[in-house]
């Protein structure tokens, strides 16, 4: 179920088959100004469009020509040139450089990055990530690793949690890396969910798998499934405002 186009992190939807994307940068004439874009092609059913501190992004369907998509920015110019300043005046800095001694938010608290010589394996001790790591490593790639490890985990015990109090068996879960939604739910093939939730406090990860396992119930967002979702998750709409809040300052690693 699909929330509205144009929001950096719109909540929920149903699954579809990932797209196989193609970025190409891109630039175009809005106005006055040339503003420069990521075009991602791929296997999708419409045109999108994102704003976050990479810039622009559109998404469009192989099928989709260039003229196509250029028609289709410029038919949002006025929204595309308001995101763009609103994000060249926030000075919320999300791109976090991985280096000793950064800090990373991790159930809502802080974390500490220890990076030491080693052969690229990853370790927790209590509240402190070590990378041990070779001379060529990729620190952004090993600290994704971590988190994606520690989410798994933890989605999973959550998941298992709320679907005994729905009476339900756990269903499969897998980790979504997308930029658009915070998760997912098929009959078929179970529940995604995004793994820099991991950043986020329990009980916003809570709220997130307390809907999609509500999804297995009721596969749309009627009465009936908001009430499904609040019979094990009460705190529904305060949840909601808080996650819509903290989505600008998920980090980007």
């Amino acid at each position: 179920m699909s929330l509205a186009l144009f929001e950096q992190l719109p909540l929920f939807r149903q699954a579809d088959a990932p797209p196989v994307e193609r970025p190409k940068q891109r630039h175009l004439q809005l106005g006055a100004e040339i503003v420069a874009y990521t075009l991602k092609q791929g296997r999708r059913r419409r045109l999108t469009m994102t704003i976050d501190e990479r810039g622009l992004t559109v998404g469009a369907p192989l099928r989709i020509t260039l003229a196509q998509v250029e028609s289709f920015v410029r038919s949002h110019t006025g929204w595309v040139q308001k995101k763009l300043a609103e994000l060249a005046g926030n000075h919320v800095k999300r791109h976090i450089a991985v280096r000793d001694g950064s800090s990373l938010p991790l159930l809502g608290a802080e974390i500490t990055v220890r990076i030491v010589p080693g052969a690229n394996r990853i370790r927790w001790q209590e509240e402190v990530l070590w990378l041990e790591v070779r001379i060529d490593a990729d620190y952004p790639a090993l600290t994704r690793r971590a988190l994606q490890r520690r989410a798994q985990d933890v989605f999973a015990e959550r998941l298992a949690l709320y679907a005994q109090r729905l009476g339900l068996p756990a269903p499969a879960l897998g980790l979504s890396n997308a930029r658009t939604r915070w998760g997912s739910c098929s009959a078929r093939s179970g529940i995604r969910l995004n793994w820099r939730l991991i950043h986020l406090p329990l009980p916003l990860i809570d709220y997130v798998v307390a809907h999609e396992l509500a999804h297995l119930l009721e596969m749309n967002h009627s009465p009936r499934f908001w009430a499904v979702v609040e019979s094990i998750y009460p705190d529904v709409h305060n949840a909601r405002r808080e996650l819509k809040a903290r989505a600008a300052g998920i980090p980007i690693i």
